[in-house]
């Protein structure tokens, strides 16, 4: 009877080391940063994860990352994402979309730091892009679009994170490219064009806002429809042209950088246009809160998806 012992004792043995690897491959909040961006499966994409620029975030971990002009960053929320990311690449599914060809980069490699992430939702619903703030200088999709474009999937919707090139000017023509390459690639993706929304925190709200008013024609692309839904926060964009879309906004009294009242006004001269628009403006937060996890702000866009909805339905 010792030998079948000791046997599934070998055999158990082996099991547990194997179990024990594989729980130290999944990345948590002592996980370096470094690691993540350069993980094999992610291939040349995975530094655009997080910031371009180092100067502009602080920490090596997903657990201590912090990011410029942000508040309330969720480590929780930072590894959940992570961990998303390497399970799509390990399974094979397409994360990231490049949207300048490779001749436009050869012309101006600026361009091959941008492209579209990819969080799926069910296909042939309706998609939204998101585009993360950073004050024109860095893009801080970790905490300002991934998350959005997280939530957005799991409720069904198609979400795209944006990753553009500092500067508004650049920033509008990524944006113009993106909405153009989804609407010319509709079918590969599994998207519905139709009542599509334009989702931005601090400076890629004002990007949202300035492609629904302008359109993508005006910043290098061809016409496209414009967005059913604009979804801004925290931006102190105060001009009005009598041509937005319906537009929500969210913002907290202690934001130090984008006024509440400011954006109170855009919202007023937009309703007074017959416009549908609301804004939400939460007690006590600062600016760049994102989705307001444990916050007074909790909840905000379950609000903004059913403003979205009902402009398009």
């Amino acid at each position: 009877m010792k030998k079948p012992i000791l046997l599934f004792a070998g055999f158990l043995m082996i099991f547990l080391l194997f179990s024990a690897e594989a729980e130290q491959v999944i990345w948590n909040e002592h996980t370096g940063i470094d690691e993540v961006t350069s993980y094999s499966a992610f291939g040349d994409w995975g530094q655009m994860i997080f910031p371009v620029d180092e100067g502009y975030y602080s920490g090596n971990t997903l657990g201590n990352l912090r990011l410029t002009w942000y508040s309330n960053i969720q480590p929780a929320k930072t590894v959940e994402i992570a961990n998303y990311l390497r399970e799509k690449a390990d399974a094979g599914v397409q994360v990231f979309y490049r949207i300048y060809t490779d001749a436009e980069v050869a012309a101006d490699s600026w361009k091959a730091e941008t492209g579209l992430f990819f969080f799926r939702g069910n296909p042939g619903a309706k998609f939204a892009i998101c585009n993360a703030g950073g004050g024109f200088a860095y893009v801080g999709a970790m905490h300002d679009s991934f998350p959005h474009a997280l939530e957005l999937s799991r409720m069904g919707y198609n979400a795209f994170a944006l990753i553009y090139r500092p500067g508004s000017r650049t920033a509008c023509e990524d944006l113009a490219r993106a909405i153009a390459f989804i609407h010319e690639h509709a079918d590969e993706l599994e998207v519905d064009v139709t009542g599509y929304s334009l989702w931005g925190g601090s400076a890629g709200a004002r990007m949202a806002a300035w492609l629904g008013s302008y359109g993508t024609a005006s910043f290098g692309e061809k016409s496209y429809p414009r967005p059913g839904a604009v979804i801004m926060q925290y931006t102190g964009l105060s001009e009005v042209y009598g041509n937005e879309p319906p537009t929500y906004n969210c913002v907290g009294t202690n934001d130090g950088i984008a006024s509440y009242r400011t954006m109170e006004r855009r919202i007023a001269a937009i309703q007074a246009n017959g416009t549908d628009a609301m804004i939400e403006v939460f007690p006590g937060l600062s600016h760049g809160f994102g989705l307001g996890t444990g916050t007074v702000a909790d909840g905000w866009i379950n609000n903004a998806v059913a403003f979205w909805k009902r402009n398009t339905d």
